[in-house]
């Protein structure tokens, strides 16, 4: 029967790992914080802006199950949702109230 040969019979013993010293810390980041601070230097980090606050989900059950999209801008979708709010109906009926209007000008 043919012996298998070992492969790890020539290696002899396990190297000795050692930990790699720890770097040494010439100042901590507060204290570089102040020295640039004094220096004039400005942070590389972005600003954090300020979002506008959610508005809660308009979740209702009307029967309307066609899908209506546009592209307005900012100003206008928050027009839109403000005069809807202020009516207490919703967006289809707001929407609806104001092709009514329409046409009762243009009659």
């Amino acid at each position: 029967m043919i012996e298998r040969t070992n492969p790890f019979a020539n290696l002899g013993e396990m190297p000795a790992f050692e930990r790699k010293p720890k770097p040494v810390r010439l100042a901590d980041g507060e204290a570089i914080d102040v020295i640039a601070e004094e220096s004039g230097f400005v942070s590389r980090q972005p600003t954090k802006v300020a979002r506008a606050p959610k508005r809660k989900p308009r979740l209702h059950r009307t029967g309307r199950n066609e899908n209506f999209t546009l592209k307005v801008t900012k100003e206008t979708r928050e027009r839109y949702h403000k005069m809807a709010d202020e009516r207490g109906v919703l967006l289809a009926r707001l929407l609806e109230l104001a092709l009514d209007a329409l046409e009762q000008t243009q009659n």
